[in-house]
């Protein structure tokens, strides 16, 4: 049986979010998961969606939300409203959801698909790819045909070929044989390129094609549950505009 992937990323405690986006894999005939990584953080139901990943049994990566709530460190590299997500994360985590996030590794390669949450040339830093010149230094990490990274929550494609890197938008696409791709797969539980809906990718590794779901979901619930949760406000407000 030929496998066809969802690979999810940022879902960052957005129940609403990602059972619309389970449901939409099951409509699609996914047959296996892969996760980029923060699974917590941001929005209020980090238990609920801890439970549906770790049920998945899939690969997952450990996103620097994911790192910082299970690892106690400071958050001094943290916005306030994020650093008090984080804080109040930690409390609602069983030891168990702890140690589970704690042993996440950095990088994962499944079936020759590599996964990262931010970059492969200095994972545990959680750097940010926004352009060709940073791309470039992942690339040169890079060992396998195609990654999968999240991170700025922004969905997009970097192509590595013999006339350099170029940047691609997030699009429907065929993965040509003899090159390198750097793929964000955007973000579940809170999209930042000014489209609110939630997104993921579906990556068919026969037909070497990915395809880019954006989909509705219920945002006023999602919003409800960070304000009830008593989450700094600015985080329900950025949902609803993709921001």
């Amino acid at each position: 049986m030929s496998k066809l992937f969802a690979v999810l990323g940022d879902i960052h405690s957005n129940l609403d979010a990602l059972n619309v986006v389970l449901e939409d894999c099951r409509s699609q005939g996914v047959t296996d998961f892969l996760c980029t990584g923060d699974v917590v953080g941001y929005n209020a139901c980090p238990h609920e969606c801890m439970d549906i990943i770790r049920e998945l049994g899939c690969p997952v990566v450990v996103g620097n939300h994911d790192f910082y709530v299970a690892s106690q460190q400071n958050l001094d590299d943290f916005n306030p409203a994020a650093a008090a997500v984080v804080e109040w994360t930690r409390r609602q985590l069983s030891e168990d959801e702890l140690s589970w996030l704690r042993v996440l590794p950095f990088t994962r390669t499944q079936m020759g698909i590599t996964l990262v949450h931010s970059t492969m040339d200095n994972p545990e830093n959680f750097g940010y790819v926004f352009d060709n010149l940073q791309a470039e230094a992942n690339f040169l990490n890079q060992k396998t045909p195609v990654c999968f990274h999240g991170h700025t929550h922004c969905p997009m494609i970097y192509e590595k070929s013999m006339n350099g890197v170029f940047r691609i938008d997030a699009q429907d696409f065929t993965l040509p044989m003899g090159r390198k791709y750097f793929i964000n797969v955007g973000s579940v539980g809170q999209p930042r390129d000014g489209d609110p809906r939630a997104t993921y990718v579906i990556f068919d590794p026969k037909e070497r094609t990915v395809r880019y779901r954006r989909l509705a979901y219920d945002i006023e619930a999602a919003q409800e549950r960070i304000r009830l949760a008593g989450l700094p406000e600015r985080l329900a407000a950025r949902l609803a505009v993709g921001q």
